[in-house]
């Protein structure tokens, strides 16, 4: 059966990356996303000081102490979008109209069904999950309905992430910046509207952020709707697929699960760190706010590697696959160099904006002296998980990093570091593990890339049979 192709109508958002001139698309690719993930920390950190300024200690406590559960739950959903984004890419590469529309469909099925189902249980669990983190009891009340209000948003949240994985991986990351931007910005102004002129505190911050992603989940899907090119949502037709959600569930799970699982290797770091007193918590937490930054634009270029090798693989393009893993590999070298340079030199500017402290001031800058000589290789590390997604592999990459990055650094704190106590010594758990992930993965990568390029081609030929 011939394969529907094509709309005529070219969107001028999407990039294309299995022709053309591939180093300049990648960038065009990464800079609206580096911007969406620093409006992102700016807008973050607006909700902090709004409701630290003008509701108070313990509503500030409410929402910063509610951030690692979030980031718990969310992730194992945001995820799946990282399956939604590999398969987009794949089938617009390959040109099957038919199939990425089903994977469309499918993915916003997963995402609003996913979202109720999460937000009902984490709501009816919210309260006994923070006294279970030892939440304190003046702090409880205010973080349980922060919490709430939160999950009851989390279908929008879910069903605007995958669609914009969708836009973002045939290419299209400038619509989502714009998204992004308006809802950013609305935001901020319901918050200092509500907590200010309302006086709603946490409840103000927590209805602010959920109708802020109403507004950003409404333009994504409306975007979808109205667009004429291969990346749509079509109503007409609309049903569920198995095999599509099957490929996503085995892709995206896994990175969902890593990405949770990261929480915990974190905790237990920063438990280590809350032994060293006020002062070198203050610090440490001003240093990973500073290459929270630096990340954002490593992660971007992941994202561009997943993208254009999903896209190559699909379009039965290995030549272009393999240059798409070096002109990634370039630009990832490119970003990460002047991210750790940035890090380094200006480490004791950078961190006397968080705080006036001297000692904080000298703790924030030993962990970026540390971590920022090699924090390119986290990009790296990051990027070839990805890649390894790309080529149809996704239970490994999760299997390496959680042993190279969670495994060595609980490993790591109760062996070297119980015995020195070391601050450094903590802080290299960092590096070191980043150095040992991405040894395993380029190892894996190049043994694997051959047969992964022979599975994808049964695979096509599979899906063209199925047509």
């Amino acid at each position: 059966m011939k394969r529907r192709q094509f709309p005529s109508m070219k969107n001028k958002y999407e990039l294309d990356m299995s022709q053309g001139k591939l180093f300049p698309m990648l960038v065009a690719f990464a800079i609206p996303l580096i911007l969406s993930g620093i409006l992102q920390l700016a807008f973050n950190a607006a909700d902090l000081i709004v409701v630290g300024r003008f509701a108070g200690e313990n509503s500030l406590a409410a929402v910063g102490s509610n951030q690692a559960l979030v980031s718990l739950i969310v992730n194992v959903l945001m995820g799946m979008g990282t399956g939604t984004s590999v398969l987009v890419s794949r089938y617009y590469g390959a040109k099957n109209e038919a199939k990425l529309l089903d994977t469309i469909r499918t993915t916003v099925i997963i995402a609003v069904v996913g979202g109720v189902i999460f937000g009902v249980l984490a709501i009816l669990v919210s309260g006994s999950l923070l006294r279970i983190m030892g939440t304190p009891e003046e702090v409880l009340p205010l973080a349980t309905v922060y919490l709430r209000i939160y999950f009851a948003g989390l279908p929008v949240l879910v069903l605007y992430n995958f669609c914009s994985a969708a836009l973002r991986a045939v290419g299209d990351t400038k619509r989502p910046l714009i998204y992004l931007a308006i809802a950013g910005v609305l935001n901020v102004g319901m918050n200092l509207f509500f907590v200010i002129v309302f006086h709603m505190g946490v409840v103000g911050v927590a209805l602010a952020t959920v109708l802020s992603q109403c507004v950003s989940c409404y333009l994504t899907v409306r975007c979808l709707l109205r667009s004429k090119s291969i990346c749509r949502l079509e109503l007409k037709g609309f049903r569920f697929s198995w095999v599509c959600f099957k490929e996503i569930f085995r892709i995206g799970l896994p990175a969902g699960i890593q990405g949770s699982l990261f929480s915990v290797s974190n905790v237990l770091i920063q438990s280590s760190i809350n032994s060293f007193g006020a002062m070198v918590m203050a610090g440490n937490s001003a240093g990973a706010s500073i290459e929270s930054f630096s990340f954002v634009a490593l992660d971007a270029v992941s994202q561009a590697a997943v993208a254009s090798v999903s896209q190559n693989m699909g379009a039965r393009k290995y030549d272009r696959t393999r240059q798409a893993v070096r002109c990634c590999t370039l630009l990832g070298f490119i970003v990460g160099v002047v991210m750790s340079m940035t890090i380094i030199l200006l480490r004791r500017p950078l961190v006397g904006i968080y705080t006036s402290e001297p000692a904080a001031i000298e703790a924030g800058c030993r962990r970026l002296v540390v971590i920022g000589i090699l924090y390119f290789i986290n990009g790296f590390q990051h990027m070839f998980g990805g890649i390894l997604r790309g080529h149809g592999y996704s239970l490994l990459p999760t299997c390496i990093t959680l042993m190279g990055i969670c495994g060595f650094r609980v490993f790591w704190i109760y062996t070297a570091f119980a015995e020195t106590r070391s601050l450094d010594l903590l802080y290299a758990s960092y590096p070191i593990s980043w150095v040992l992930t991405i040894t395993v993965l380029l190892i894996f990568y190049f043994a694997l890339r051959k047969k992964a390029y022979a599975k994808n081609e049964a695979r096509v030929e599979h899906v063209l049979q199925s047509d």
